[in-house]
């Protein structure tokens, strides 16, 4: 079987390949790729042509969504399975994107058994074995506007990955060389502690909905993980150690370099 997938993977990449003209365009705008080696870059540039070959990414309620559109959410998505690998997408098909902000109605029952009404607006959302879905305001939101730490699709994917053993928790399945206490551990302490200093109106450093549960937690942390890992490793360096051992990636590190390799530039320059 292996033999058969890595055949299909090279005739996709052949067939089916991001023209470089276009990977170029979005992802040179990506603040969240700077810092990647080329060797990187030419991975996710791989995982995008498969993403976007093995997912169908479609508007809803007429939004039309652009090829570019397309590279930028499928690049984005496969970040933080840069070095995990595409398979963990499996068990999903579908990227639906909203123009904006959409409006959701549910009832959910609670501990007790009551059952309550929702009415939510969403920038985004994810179902164990449905679609991702997103708003592209949000996304745009996302890119032009500086905010530190948000990126609605890493926040969905994170939810993917954090349901891949059943259950939204915070705790995607680990790696074989990951003990579960210290992550438990590290992400617990975390957790209560903004927990507190939001109970006592103290100024947090990273987006209060973390606070929300478990799941939102991982998820939001993920966002900061690779969007503002100074943030999160100066706050919260235990979590920064565990995300970096399961994403097998350390966006700080590469953010330092990228900073390095600037000066350096600069300096030539002068």
């Amino acid at each position: 079987m292996n033999i058969f997938k890595r055949a299909r993977v090279r005739y996709v990449l052949h067939r089916y390949p991001v023209k470089y003209e276009a990977w170029e365009a979005v992802t040179g705008k990506m603040a969240v790729l700077r810092g990647l080696t080329s060797v990187e870059k030419a991975h996710l540039r791989e995982l995008t042509a498969l993403f976007l070959r093995e997912k169908r990414i479609f508007g809803a309620q007429g939004f039309q969504v652009t090829e570019a559109m397309r590279i930028h959410v499928a690049a984005t998505a496969c970040l933080p399975i840069l070095h995990l690998g595409l398979g963990l997408f499996s068990a999903w098909s579908d990227v639906v994107i909203y123009a904006d902000a959409f409006r959701v109605s549910r009832d959910e029952t609670d501990e007790a058994g009551v059952v309550h009404h929702q009415d939510l607006v969403l920038s985004g959302e994810s179902w164990e074995r449905g679609p991702v879905i997103l708003s592209w305001g949000d996304i745009e939101q996302d890119r032009h506007s500086g905010h530190q730490g948000h990126n609605v699709i890493i926040h969905e994917i994170a939810h993917k990955l954090d349901m891949l053993d059943g259950s939204a928790n915070g705790i995607p399945p680990l790696h074989v060389s990951m003990p579960v206490p210290p992550w438990t551990d590290a992400f617990s302490t975390a957790y209560d502690e903004l927990n507190e200093r939001l109970d006592h109106h103290h100024p947090v450093s990273v987006d209060p909905y973390a606070a929300t549960s478990p799941a939102e937690f991982f998820a939001v942390f993920s966002e900061y993980f690779f969007c503002a890992p100074d943030i999160l490793h100066t706050h919260f360096s235990d979590v920064y150690r565990q995300l970096q051992l399961y994403y097998r990636q350390d966006p700080l590190n590469r953010i330092r370099a990228d900073k390095a390799a600037g000066q350096t530039t600069h300096e030539t320059v002068d």
